[in-house]
């Protein structure tokens, strides 16, 4: 069972449901992929909006890893979304939402 007041989201990918958390690990792995300066580089880098499939991968992998997966992001890339590329955004969302406690509205991936 997930824990949306710790980060935590349920996504089914792969043909399963699986957890997803960006701890503060997974953030750092993050910041250090996306090349930002800090969380708030990180976070300025989300609200642009200007993110594409390898991030929606490398987003999905560190969240996976987060909740204890032990999965890297090619392997995260390769889980399938019921609902194809749409899928993958709503999960990136969701995951962002409820690691920085946005409303889910507010949160672009």
């Amino acid at each position: 069972m997930t824990n949306r007041h710790r980060g935590e989201i349920e996504a089914r990918l792969g043909g399963r449901a699986r957890r997803l958390a960006l701890t503060l690990g997974a953030l750092a792995e993050l910041e250090q992929a996306f090349g930002a300066d800090g969380l708030a580089g990180l976070a300025a880098r989300f609200e642009s909006g200007r993110v594409g499939a390898r991030d929606l991968a490398a987003i999905i992998g560190a969240g996976l890893r987060g909740a204890g997966e032990e999965i890297d992001d090619a392997g995260a890339a390769a889980l399938i979304h019921e609902d194809g590329a749409p899928g993958y955004v709503r999960v990136v969302a969701e995951l962002l939402a409820a690691t920085f406690g946005l409303p889910e509205s507010d949160a672009r991936p």
